[in-house]
């Protein structure tokens, strides 16, 4: 078993339950871990043994641009993706972080973390 880990993907876009969420936008960020078996990959070399992260990136940049109130919601879409279009992946944890959130204070990010397993 391996893990691949997305890092800090950053995007701009328009989630949330506010009118003026969706028409200003917010930065995001999304954090990625995936475990599957590398060990064919790790001999042969093939992009075609292993999960693409290229593949794992454009999910959840697709994911990201449909507008959604909830972060809860998007993970979910993120981690529901994966698992149709990955049958490599054998387990998956989604991170989604908006950045300087708006309640009323001085608050960094605000974070919703969803996992599932095979």
């Amino acid at each position: 078993m391996g893990i691949i880990k997305l890092n800090n993907i950053r995007v701009f876009t328009n989630h949330g339950c506010l009118t003026e969420e969706a028409k200003i936008g917010s930065e995001y960020r999304v954090d990625l871990e995936i475990h599957a078996s590398l060990e064919a990959s790790s001999i042969s070399d093939e992009l075609k043994d292993t999960v693409d992260y290229v593949h794992l990136n454009q999910i959840v940049k697709d994911e990201m641009a449909q507008r959604s109130k909830l972060l809860e919601h998007v993970a979910k879409r993120i981690i529901d993706r994966i698992f149709e279009e990955l049958p490599m992946v054998e387990q998956a944890e989604v991170a989604v972080s908006k950045i300087n959130p708006p309640l009323g204070g001085d608050v960094e990010n605000v974070t919703i973390v969803l996992s599932k397993a095979r």
